[in-house]
């Protein structure tokens, strides 16, 4: 035995001997290179280990503490309303933003005034989208322009954008990262403080086994110094800024600086898809010869309580998405929350691991309580979600689709819906559908019908899904697919909505009722303008080019960065000779334009849209500086695309958000979604079929400026709304609701005064449209063959008159006609044609992504 203890006494004194000296080196090292190399390793190790996720996609999940954090998600949720991770909240001020003129103008303003930080989430983000119009008269108001003074005044800027498949969506997220991050180079004011996430990776090479093909980050939201936040159905990005009145026109003989549009922001999905950013060629749509597809859509803005949800759906978001990609850069730090602090940053995912790298960052900047986070408003609110473990590194949260059910089916007198799509189900019988929106719908109709209590549900959708190509091409099985869907969805076959409802011994027509909307314009090519284009050599198709090459130029060629990333779709990236070139272009025509004005004449109106709103007008009183035959080649209708995500319930509730009415929104899962549930406690005096009413001061007067829109019941819009209450941040002035004859005249929704008005020019626009352009989609194409007869494969150029030889007085007389956007959805459209048929496109592998 003392043997045993005489051998152990050295090697406890050099035990102990070589842990001081493993410490003091340990010490030592942590400065030196051996070191750095020994953390390198660590973090290299930890990255090959993530290819074992490829055989565990329940990797996020499977661990002691990661169980525990889904645990404690799940009971918070469990304790709110519709399983959110949010809690419904009082005293919210909220107001309502429609279309993109009034809502690109308001976030203008609030971008201006930023002092500390700026959250971005977006599916696609144009770093060179102009905030307010005419661009050339606004060059400081494009989006990058706006970011970068705010960087280099030393706000903080964190932007996470949908990292696109490239093979099948043309948004370059590349180019938005690059653009924005290079705004403010090192050594210049602000470098460092704009960082952009894309997210997620595409193939297991990027990241290790952390992957998605089909489904996109689809939230569109904003948050300001935790005061403000904007949320709804518009992206930052091309295509997307409109009036109230729709034009499709952007033609300008008096002098191409009055573009509204300029390079790809003028776009038809219809035509001619979105192609890379950078890629001009590729994506040029003349002005001279098409118009553009208008666009609706409809956002929030938020001050109060509910704004802390947003930023730490924003928080969670960023963390995930920092620990799936970037936990080993330093330009992405971790963001702490206050008020999810010690043992519940892991509700925001923030890590602490040995080696961190990035550092930690506690948000906001100032302290949480100095924000205007309580009693701003009289809006009870809830912020909904569809997430999940791909997306936000969480167990599936649907409480978007949850809201929507629950919400529609307590209704009581009507439920409006403005949505991008409408697949639904009533049940478990329509697979590949697996939503059951639809089955609420029935249950709300049914127990209207069987009480003889008049209720509607009114759904306004576009006429097609804005992908471009024939609708009779083998291309467009994807596009068919869709709307093949959305007809199983509403009438067609016996688990759809109307069957259901009809099976019960309801009649669906007392109930359902689904429009679409559309445009028409005029295209100011003039005669005078063909013959200067003759003159000076130079096609209008060039100056527009010339134009965007002016003032938006990096967003045609590209950033160094962008040029020099792997990952970026190259395009046309010529320098300083083609440049001057198109600028020499636009120099000889605006010559042209000055000698052809010395020479007298009238010009014309640039747009005619307003001639479908209340005081815009009658085309047949405009001008025309030209023979009346040439006119007809330039009168153009298109869709109304709308985008909106929005759902209006009695008057009293309203869903907007990012959330369309499909499976890839709605089944958490699939695509990630943001949206708010709001409920004004501020009560109006209204009325509701015909009886004396308590209407929510919020939803009522957002329903009845959408009716008025939608009737061409209100003005058209200027560019400039300086002046415009309904275009500033919430915290600048409520809504104007333009009240008057017109506004009263719309107070009930279940007026037949209104009715009869709705459906009224619903039914004489569907004609006139139809009997000018052969509009598609329409009732009368049951069959493929009736669609050749319909609408013959010729030369006539999308959206034109069909008969080009009609007299133009005519032509007038019935434009004259048209009120407002309204046209009925064309039920019986391919109803006896086979739409998806199973092949490369449509299959059993591709069908989620269509639903």
């Amino acid at each position: 035995m003392s043997s045993t203890k005489s051998d152990n006494e050295p090697r406890k004194l050099f035990g102990g001997l070589r842990d001081k000296l493993k410490g003091i080196l340990t010490n030592a090292n942590q400065d030196t290179h051996i070191y750095d190399a020994k953390v390198k390793v660590i973090h290299l190790r930890q990255k090959i280990g993530k290819f074992a996720n490829i055989v565990n996609p329940n990797h996020r999940h499977d661990e002691a503490h990661e169980k525990a954090t889904d645990e404690k998600r799940s009971k918070i949720a469990e304790n709110h309303r519709f399983e959110s991770f949010a809690p419904e909240r009082p005293g919210n001020k909220i107001k309502w933003y429609v279309d993109g003129l009034d809502y690109f103008w308001a976030v203008s303003v609030a971008l201006e005034r930023a002092k500390e930080t700026i959250y971005i989430e977006d599916w696609w983000l144009s770093p060179e989208l102009f905030l307010r119009r005419p661009p050339y008269y606004s060059q400081e108001w494009r989006l990058d322009q706006v970011l970068k003074r705010r960087a280099e005044a030393g706000v903080k800027i964190y932007v996470i954008v949908y990292k696109e498949v490239t093979a099948a969506i043309t948004c370059n997220s590349s180019h938005t990262k690059h653009a924005l991050q290079e705004l403010c180079p090192e050594g210049t004011p602000g470098h460092g403080n704009i960082r952009v996430m894309r997210h997620p990776d595409h193939n297991i090479f990027e990241n290790a086994g952390d992957m998605t093909f089909y489904w996109a980050h689809h939230e569109k939201f904003i948050v300001i110094d935790y005061e403000l936040a904007f949320i709804g159905g518009l992206d930052l990005c091309f295509g997307r800024w409109d009036s109230r009145q729709h034009p499709l026109a952007d033609v300008h003989p008096a002098g191409v600086q009055s573009e509204v549009w300029p390079g790809q922001d003028f776009n038809n999905n219809r035509i001619m898809d979105f192609q890379s950013v950078n890629d001009w060629k590729s994506n040029e749509l003349s002005k001279a010869d098409y118009g553009r597809m208008p666009w609706h859509d409809v956002a929030m803005g938020v001050i109060g309580p509910c704004v802390y949800d947003i930023a730490e759906h924003f928080i969670l978001r960023w963390n995930f998405v920092k620990r799936d990609k970037h936990k080993r850069q330093a330009e992405y730090p971790w963001l702490t929350l206050q008020g999810r602090e010690g043992e519940d940053e892991d509700l925001v995912a923030v890590q602490r691991p040995k080696h961190p790298v990035g550092g930690y960052i506690n948000h906001p900047l100032t302290p949480l309580d100095s924000k205007p986070l309580k009693d701003q408003g009289s809006v009870q609110a809830q912020v909904v979600r569809s997430s999940a473990d791909w997306s936000s590194g969480i167990l599936v949260e649907h409480s978007i689709q949850n809201a929507y059910s629950e919400i529609i089916r307590n209704a009581q007198h009507y439920v409006y819906i403005e949505n991008q799509f409408f697949i639904t189900a009533t049940g478990e019988k329509q697979a590949p559908i697996h939503n059951t929106i639809g089955r609420a719908i029935v249950d709300a109709c049914v127990r209207a019908g069987k009480e003889g209590r008049k209720f509607r549900v009114i759904i306004i959708i576009p006429a097609i899904p804005g992908f471009a190509g024939d609708l009779r091409s083998n291309a467009a099985a994807g596009t068919r697919a869709i709307m093949d869907y959305q007809y199983k969805s509403i009438n067609r076959g016996e688990n759809s909505i109307k069957e259901q409802i009809r099976a019960q011994g309801v009649n669906p027509d007392d109930h359902i009722f689904i429009f679409n909307l559309r445009s028409y314009d005029r295209l100011n090519k003039t005669p005078a303008l063909k013959r200067q284009e003759e003159r000076t050599g130079v096609t209008y198709q060039q100056l527009q080019r010339a134009e965007a090459e002016e003032i938006m130029g990096t967003g045609i060629h590209g950033t160094k960065g962008e040029i020099e990333d792997k990952d970026a779709e190259q395009g046309d990236v010529s320098g300083d000779e083609m440049r001057e070139e198109l600028i020499d272009r636009k120099r000889r025509f605006e010559a042209g334009r000055e000698e052809a004005e010395a020479q007298g004449g009238p010009q014309g109106t640039d747009t005619i849209a307003e001639d479908a709103m209340i005081g815009g007008g009658l085309v047949s009183e405009e001008k025309w500086d030209g023979e009346p035959e040439e006119e007809t080649e330039n009168f153009v209708q298109e869709e109304l695309y709308v985008h909106a995500k929005l759902l209006i319930a009695d008057d009293k509730v309203v869903i907007c958000g990012s959330s369309n009415i499909n499976d890839r929104s709605q089944l958490g899962f699939h695509d990630s979604e943001l949206s708010i549930v709001m409920e004004d406690t501020n009560t109006i005096d209204s009325t509701m079929d015909g009886q004396p009413y308590k209407a929510g001061h919020h939803a009522a007067t957002l329903r009845r400026h959408l009716w008025r829109e939608h009737l061409g019941l209100i003005e058209a819009q200027e560019l400039d709304a300086s002046k415009d209450p309904n275009a500033q941040p919430p915290n600048d002035c409520p809504n104007d609701l333009r009240e008057g004859k017109w506004y009263e005249f719309v107070t009930d929704p279940l007026s037949d005064q209104v009715w009869d008005m709705w459906t009224g020019n619903a039914t004489r626009n569907t004609e006139i449209f139809r009997e000018l352009f052969r509009a598609d989609p329409d009732d009368h194409i049951k069959t493929f063959k009736d669609y050749e007869n319909f609408l013959p494969h010729t030369d006539l150029k999308q959206g034109h008159l069909f008969d080009r030889f009609r007299p133009v007085a005519e032509v007038r007389a019935k434009l004259d006609q048209i009120k407002g956007h309204l046209v009925w959805m064309p039920l019986d459209f391919l109803r006896d044609a086979e739409m998806a048929e199973v092949g490369l496109q449509v299959n059993t592998y591709t069908e989620s992504i269509y639903t």
